[in-house]
C-alpha cells in the first residue's frame, strides 16, 4: 500500500504540494485527480523517490522508496512515456532495468507480450509513437511483478481499444490484490475504472472517498418527474426548499428536481393528489462532480449554470 503523510514540496517560493495526507489499499484502483498544476505528478514522483519532500513522508508498504532493497519488485511506475533512451531498443531498455534489480531476463519477453510490443521489441524507442511509448512504460512498471503500481496518465496517445485494454489491466491487477494508483484527466474512463478517489487542487486534498460517495456529493444529482399537473407539484416542491426546473416546449410535464429524494417527492405528490407518470433518479457523472469539487482550483473559468438548469440540460443532451 501507499501512505502519504503530511507531504509538502516547495520549489523556491512556490508550493507545489501542501501538507497532504492519504492512503491507498490493496485490491482497489485508487484514482488520483486534479487540475493541471494541482501537484499530482509531483506527489507521484515523491512516492517513488524521484523528488525529495520538503516536509512529510511518502511510504510504500511502510518504507520510503530509497529503503526498498529491490524497488522494481515492490513498486512499478509509469510516470513518463518517453523515459527510455531513444537509441535503445525496447528489449534492451527493459533488460537493463531487469538486470539492475535481479529480475530474470525471461521476464522481458513476458511483459512485452502482455503490452503487445513483442513484434517491435528490437526496434529503437525513438521510433515509437506516443501510444507505443505508453505501452512500453506499462511494461516497465510490470517488469518486477510488484504489488504496488503507479500510473500517471497511462491512456495518453492510446486508441479506444488501447484505452479499454488499460482499464481492464488496472481492474485485473487490483483483482489480484495489488495496490493500483492511477491519475487521469479522462473522467469517463476513471468512472469505469476506479474504486476510490483522491482529488487534489492547488496542492491540497479536497476529496478522499469511494467514487460513489464523490458522485453522490454533487449538487447535480437530480430527480426527473413527469406529471400532468407540474405547476401544482412545482409549487409544493419550492415550498420545501427544493430547486425545480420545468421543461419547456415539447416537455412541459417534466420537472427536474434538485434537493429531494424519490421517496420525499413521491410522498409529496401523493399527499396533494398529483398523479405521477415518471419518477426517476438521475445521477451526476464523475465529470460533473469533479468539476464542482475543483471549481476553485482551476486556472480558468467555466460557464455558469444553476444545478437544476445544468441537470436539465444534461438530460436533454
Amino acid at each position: 500500500m501507499i501512505t502519504v503523510d503530511r507531504l509538502t514540496k516547495r520549489y523556491g517560493d512556490k508550493t507545489a504540494v501542501s501538507d497532504i495526507s492519504f492512503g491507498t489499499n490493496p485490491g482497489k484502483v485508487t484514482g488520483f485527480l486534479g487540475p493541471n498544476g494541482a501537484g499530482k505528478s509531483t506527489t507521484m514522483r515523491m512516492i517513488v523517490g524521484l523528488d525529495t519532500p520538503t516536509a512529510g513522508r511518502a511510504l510504500v508498504d511502510g518504507k520510503p522508496h530509497a529503503r526498498l532493497k529491490h524497488p522494481l519488485r515492490e513498486v512499478g511506475a509509469l510516470l513518463d512515456a518517453k523515459a527510455g533512451h531513444p537509441g535503445r531498443s525496447a528489449h534492451h531498455h527493459l533488460l537493463g532495468m531487469a538486470r539492475s534489480n535481479g529480475i530474470p531476463a525471461s521476464r522481458v519477453a513476458q511483459v512485452l507480450e502482455i503490452v503487445g510490443l513483442t513484434e517491435v521489441g528490437r526496434k529503437r524507442i525513438g521510433s515509437f509513437s506516443l501510444g507505443m511509448g505508453q505501452r512500453l512504460g506499462i511494461a516497465a512498471a510490470l517488469l518486477g511483478d510488484p504489488e504496488v503500481l503507479l500510473f500517471d496518465e497511462p491512456v495518453n496517445g492510446l486508441d479506444p481499444d488501447g484505452v479499454r485494454w488499460v482499464r481492464e489491466l488496472m481492474r485485473s491487477l487490483a483483482a489480484e490484490g495489488r495496490t493500483v494508483f492511477v491519475s487521469s484527466h479522462l473522467m469517463s474512463e476513471m468512472q469505469e475504472t476506479a474504486d476510490h478517489l483522491v482529488v487534489i487542487g492547488r496542492g491540497r486534498v479536497i476529496a478522499d472517498a469511494p467514487i460513489e460517495e464523490v458522485i453522490a456529493s454533487s449538487s447535480l444529482n437530480a430527480v426527473r418527474v413527469r406529471t400532468p399537473r407540474p405547476d401544482v407539484l412545482r409549487r409544493e416542491l419550492l415550498q420545501l426548499g427544493a430547486t425545480v426546473e420545468q421543461g419547456q416546449g415539447a416537455a412541459p410535464e417534466e420537472l427536474i428536481v434538485v434537493g429531494g429524494t424519490l421517496q420525499e417527492i413521491g410522498d409529496l405528490a401523493f399527499r396533494h393528489r398529483v398523479p405521477v407518470h415518471e419518477l426517476t433518479l438521475r445521477k451526476a457523472s464523475l465529470e460533473q462532480a469533479y468539476m464542482e469539487l475543483t471549481a476553485a482550483s482551476v486556472e480558468y473559468g467555466n460557464p455558469s449554470l444553476s444545478p437544476a438548469s445544468e441537470a436539465l440540460d444534461h438530460q436533454k443532451a
